[in-house]
């Protein structure tokens, strides 16, 4: 069986490491396909490195760009890469432009397309991570489904037939990544200037397009960070240096010490060192679940409705609107002490998906 992954930002690659690791227990090809949505060092090329996955075997150098601009860049040139490969999948992860425009040129080309990640919801249709995932969705052969949630979603959506619930990768990369920061066997993370790393912290980040592309809402969840009482380590994302930069916003102001984004280990060991995480991020709502913290997420909503159990999760769209207390009071409380279940599956979902995509050939 040859099978192609499609990558191209920080997310995918961090679900494409148990990926490759488990494809290289077997005598199955593997081809990885980096489009460079994501080209700056500090989101790619530390997770090829940090997380031992093997170099891309093409790299299609996209870049950013408009939405349109960059999942146009992307189809027009895998596909004369997945033509020649003759693939008998395509694995796409996720849902970014990248996912889209690998789906896209496999399923023109009649190759099969998995999708892993498959039935994340948001509802919220401004989001164009949420068209991503549907339209990757309705057009994929087999849908990877992470959770029992997902594959509800994918029933309503009339896709049952294509759909496997196979766990979710992202927890076999978290949970091995954990057991070694927490055995000594990784330094600790490169934390902005200010953050004293043995005192009480809150890391946070943000990035999405809902939240930085307002200049009145971007300053709005920047003041409302910079007001927290307990020192905050925000990792700062391209993006939204960018986005503020443009606006004339200062983001390392009050309580908020800015960094540079870390690799995946630094990440999760910034995580367990933290009181809690403030975040738009997807995939850390999630990380931040697994390794314990509470975690409030500047979002109206979450594709991973597991984290609101218990109060592990928060949604917070509008800080100012809770009032300064209750805002202050949500951001800094203690992690529940409610079990937290293993909902996103056992550690070993990469050998699933493998044995899956093997066993669907026919």
């Amino acid at each position: 069986m040859k099978v192609v992954s499609v990558v191209g930002a920080r997310p995918q690659l961090v679900k494409l490491a148990p990926i490759a690791a488990a494809f290289a227990q077997t005598d199955h090809e593997h081809v990885i396909v980096h489009t460079g949505q994501h080209y700056d060092a500090n989101l790619s090329d530390v997770f090829f490195s940090g997380l031992g996955i093997p170099a891309p075997d093409v790299h299609l150098g996209i870049g950013s760009g408009s939405h349109g601009a960059q999942t146009g860049g992307v189809l027009a040139a895998i596909d004369p890469v997945l033509a020649e490969g003759a693939p008998d999948w395509v694995l796409v992860y996720g849902d970014t432009n990248s996912t889209l425009a690998g789906a896209l040129s496999a399923v023109k080309q009649h190759i099969r397309v998995a999708h892993l990640e498959a039935g994340l919801r948001s509802f919220n249709r401004r989001m164009p991570e949420e068209h991503n995932r549907v339209l990757t969705d309705h057009c994929a052969d087999l849908l990877l489904a992470p959770t029992e949630e997902a594959v509800r979603h994918l029933a309503a959506e009339g896709l049952a037939e294509r759909t496997v619930l196979a766990g979710d990768v992202m927890v076999d990369v978290c949970l091995r990544i954990r057991d070694a920061v927490l055995s000594g066997q990784h330094p600790r993370p490169a934390l902005p200037e200010g953050i004293d790393p043995d005192a009480p912290y809150l890391l946070a980040t943000l990035h999405r397009a809902e939240n930085t592309d307002d200049p009145v809402r971007l300053a709005a969840l920047l003041a409302a960070l910079a007001e927290l009482p307990v020192p905050v380590a925000l990792l700062a994302h391209p993006r939204l240096l960018a986005r503020a930069d443009h606006f004339g916003l200062k983001v390392g102001q009050g309580a908020v010490h800015v960094g540079q984004p870390l690799g995946y280990t630094g990440l999760i060991a910034a995580v367990l060192g933290s009181v809690g995480v403030v975040t738009d991020s997807g995939g850390l709502q999630k990380e931040a679940y697994l390794l314990g913290r509470a975690c409030t997420t500047l979002r109206s909503e979450t594709e991973w409705v597991e984290t609101l159990a218990y109060g592990w999760n928060r949604l917070v769209p509008d800080p100012a609107a809770l009032g300064s207390a209750q805002w202050v009071a949500t951001a800094t409380r203690t992690a529940p002490e409610a079990d937290r279940g293993t909902p996103y599956g056992d550690g070993h979902a990469a050998e699933r998906v493998v044995r899956i995509l093997a066993e669907h050939l026919g």
